[in-house]
């Protein structure tokens, strides 16, 4: 005869229970929503959504603005991470964690943000525009708020790559001669590919979906600078099956972007990605 369970091995198997079944709740809240996305969307649906004259416009802006801003992030953060991961200053300590601010304050305080330092009466409005104009409304305002949100998910990721690089790599480089852009250009991108690529994909995806600091600073202008996720919010107004294609279009990217990541990535990579 099987003996029974002793009490331990109750209390263990309802303590797994447990967690499991909280575990569950929260995967369920998770995915129920998009769960409701899909199917209450027929495929007749989608293709009559993709006809709605705010969607091409809109997906062709967030295409071209993302890329831009995706290129200033990576060019411009791929250097700073590197000094980043270098230094042992307290300065670059405290310059890392204010790289991570945009990522913990509201959308909202983000655009009101760039519009007082960026726009027409910001505090760099008598430098940047002698004769009036202002980068504020328009397409370029764009990819200043994907920049300012994006940009710490890259710097941050970045830099955890560099920072696995063997410090005896560098040094034998130095010792022989090699710059400091040398050994930047020659083994600290080459050694951290992954985690910049990682970092890249996490920054792209968030740029795509900004929605707060883009309404704040740039407005909703069709063609100019109403990107998806404006055009989701304008398109609820008014057609909800444009508005359902949109964001099924956005869930697909992010999906895809994912898979990507995971699929082609190692796990050191894809664990930096996601605690950016």
């Amino acid at each position: 005869m099987t003996p029974r369970p002793t009490r331990a091995r109750w209390r263990a198997a309802a303590g797994r229970a447990l967690l499991v079944g909280l575990g569950a709740v929260l995967v369920l809240f998770l995915l129920m929503p998009l769960f409701g996305l899909v199917v209450t969307t027929s495929w007749d649906a989608f293709v009559g959504g993709l006809r709605h004259p705010l969607v091409w416009p809109a997906l062709r802006l967030s295409l071209m603005t993302t890329t831009i801003s995706l290129i200033a992030v990576v060019v411009l953060g791929a250097p700073l991470a590197w000094v980043l991961a270098r230094s042992k200053r307290r300065m670059a300590r405290s310059i890392e964690t204010l790289m991570q601010l945009p990522i913990v304050i509201p959308p909202a305080v983000a655009g009101v943000a760039l519009l007082l330092a960026f726009g027409r009466r910001g505090v760099l409005a008598g430098w940047l525009y002698p004769e009036g104009w202002s980068v504020s409304l328009t397409t370029l305002a764009v990819v200043f708020a994907e920049i300012f949100v994006s940009a710490p998910f890259f710097v941050q990721t970045a830099t955890s790559a560099f920072r696995r690089i063997d410090p005896n790599l560098i040094l034998v480089a130095r010792s022989g001669g090699a710059s400091p852009l040398r050994v930047f250009a020659s083994i600290g991108l080459p050694l951290a590919a992954h985690g910049l690529v990682a970092g890249a994909a996490m920054s792209w995806a968030r740029s795509l979906g900004e929605f707060g600091a883009t309404l704040m600073f740039a407005g909703n202008l069709t063609n100019k600078t109403q990107t998806l996720p404006l055009a989701i919010y304008i398109a609820l107004e008014s057609d909800l099956r444009a508005a359902q294609a949109l964001s099924l279009i956005l869930v697909a990217v992010a999906f895809a972007l994912l898979f990507a990541v995971r699929a082609r990535l190692p796990a050191a990579a894809r664990a930096e990605a996601a605690s950016g």
